[in-house]
């Protein structure tokens, strides 16, 4: 089943979405932004898609319409868009609700949730990446289940109380591991060292994470409780007394762990 698709947003996911939707088989046919220079930055990279900066899509050939906008910015669009009879609304947030769709003019609404971390220009197969399904209507489910399987061999329905825990899990393990890389980086540039050599470490301990559980993965000071290492980095720290807490803080819950 292949579905014509209208895309409202021109940000990371959309960046990558309209692409593989096309490359599915599927038909692009509009691309919404509030700069339209942003919108056809997205269409450029499909066949036949228009750019729109306004939000009447009533003459719109799509049966799908995707809001892949910023979470703030959902209720909004969805509460001003023009449709056109026997639509579907999704959204494609981690923690928004379904229900924040149900003041919309679709006449169906659900939920296209892609767990992953999207960056411009920056290359992926989203064969690999999981998408969460929602939708209130079992016939809509099903047209979402066909729509995610024909881009990604990870399907999963998932509710909205459950999908707003999976989004918080997704921070700890892919947001603050970034950040915690960052403040590593920081760290060995303000000692004048180069971070290259940390590189295989971080390597080896999300593989090794992911193969034996993250609990028999875990190595260091905290979890061999070897206090005077830990205070001895604490005072390292001291030049940054935010890092520093952050290092303690992480420090006693591994040992609590």
């Amino acid at each position: 089943m292949k579905f014509k698709i209208a895309i409202l947003g021109a940000g990371n996911v959309a960046w990558h979405l309209a692409p593989a939707l096309e490359d599915a088989g599927h038909m692009i046919t509009e691309v919404y932004a509030r700069d339209i220079e942003k919108a056809r930055r997205i269409t450029e990279r499909v066949y036949a898609a228009e750019s729109k900066e306004d939000l009447d899509f009533s003459e719109s050939e799509a049966e799908i319409f995707i809001l892949a906008v910023k979470d703030d910015a959902i209720l909004e669009i969805a509460d001003s868009v023009i449709l056109p009879e026997g639509s579907i609304l999704v959204h494609t947030s981690g923690t928004m609700y379904l229900d924040v769709l149900g003041y919309s003019s679709a006449s169906y609404t659900g939920i296209l949730y892609p767990l992953q971390s999207f960056t411009m220009g920056q290359k992926m197969d989203l064969s690999e990446v999981p998408f969460l399904l929602e939708s209130d209507d079992q016939e809509v489910l099903q047209k979402l289940k066909k729509l995610a399987k024909s881009i990604s061999n990870l399907t999963y329905l998932v509710r909205s109380k459950d999908r707003k825990a999976v989004h918080v899990a997704a921070v700890f393990a892919s947001n603050f591991s970034n950040h915690m890389i960052r403040i590593a980086e920081e760290i060995m540039r303000r000692q004048g060292l180069d971070f290259e050599m940390i590189k295989p470490l971080i390597i080896e301990t999300i593989s090794k994470s992911l193969q034996i559980g993250a609990q028999k993965a875990q190595t260091g000071p905290a979890i061999r409780e070897d206090y005077e290492v830990l205070e001895d980095h604490y005072r390292f720290l001291n030049y940054n007394e935010q890092i520093a807490e952050i290092y303690r803080l992480i420090s006693q819950d591994i040992i609590d762990s």
